[in-house]
């Protein structure tokens, strides 16, 4: 049986995130969107070059107030909030399971979770509500005060009067799959513990 590091070297590109302090394989046809707008210290971007689709890596404050089971939904809940997807019917958790620790690369964590749910959500403030699947991966750290949270935005359904229904007959075009997500959070390695500060 291969290691998790080498089923994903066979498998993707592995790129360094936070200045090298981790790694992970990034799915193919991913462009850094770091290279077309400025985004927060505590986040990596990456946007699919043909689809609307898009998978965002966090750094966040670790949640200490919830339970580990609970925290994935809290995330969940807090990026609807961003969306403005709280109105009922907008947002939907479907699952919420653990990760098993041997399978993942991240062995600093002390649990690791999978939410998939979908958001009613605008982009750039517009009136047009797209309906997207969310597939989050959240890893907990409490020695680090950090919640890991990865995010893998997967449009399912485009309003026709949204920015991004122009881009929608390219949707089909080799979209990134949950296992390219799955790879993703097993091949998430932390290298530096000095990028907590």
């Amino acid at each position: 049986m291969q290691s998790v590091r080498s089923q994903a070297e066979n498998t993707g590109d592995i790129h360094p995130l936070f200045g090298g302090a981790f790694s992970a394989v990034i799915p193919h046809s991913a462009k850094d969107v770091s290279d077309l707008r400025e985004i927060p210290d505590n986040q990596e971007v990456f946007a699919h070059s043909h689809t609307d689709q898009s998978l965002i890596v966090e750094l966040l404050e670790f949640q200490s107030q919830v339970q580990d089971r609970d925290a994935a939904r809290f995330h969940f809940e807090d990026i609807a909030g961003s969306n403005k997807a709280l109105d009922p019917g907008a947002l939907e958790v479907a699952s919420v399971v653990p990760l098993p620790k041997p399978e993942l690369s991240m062995s600093h964590c002390t649990s690791a979770w999978m939410l998939t749910g979908t958001q009613c959500v605008s982009k750039f403030n517009e009136e047009a509500r797209n309906t997207v699947t969310l597939h989050l991966g959240l890893f907990r750290l409490p020695q680090f005060s950090t919640d890991i949270l990865i995010t893998f935005n997967d449009p399912q359904s485009i309003s026709p009067d949204s920015s991004s229904a122009s881009g929608t007959g390219t949707q089909t075009r080799d979209p990134w799959t949950v296992q390219d997500f799955h790879r993703l959070l097993q091949s998430l390695t932390l290298h530096n513990p000095g990028v907590f500060g």
